[in-house]
């Protein structure tokens, strides 16, 4: 079995982003799910890897999807935002991440 506290305290940081309190990710809560915007490069055992550094909680299961940038005009000019790469991170019985917690 891997050491699950391998990565480095900055590394975890530069890949969870900060979380995502939207009302559908706040209904994911009573699941034990938490949603966070993390890094585009990085993989779900990476993601999985921070958070149980960062928070100190077991996670066991990491879904990740990327959100596509939408079509946006400014003054007559059009573009796109951002693409973001959330990730819906299911926590172990018993573990749980306070929401009000600021990532640094």
């Amino acid at each position: 079995m891997k050491n699950n506290n391998i990565i480095s305290d900055e590394k975890a940081l530069s890949i969870i982003l900060k979380p995502m309190l939207t009302e559908k990710s706040t209904n994911l809560n009573q699941f034990n799910q938490y949603t966070f915007i993390v890094n585009k490069n990085s993989n779900s055992h990476d993601i999985q890897q921070a958070i149980e550094k960062i928070f100190k909680v077991k996670v066991t299961k990491v879904n990740t999807s990327v959100i596509r940038g939408k079509l946006k005009s400014f003054k007559g000019n059009l573009g796109f935002k951002k693409d973001i790469k959330k990730a819906i991170v299911t926590l172990a019985d018993g573990n749980t991440i306070d929401s009000s917690l600021e990532i640094k």
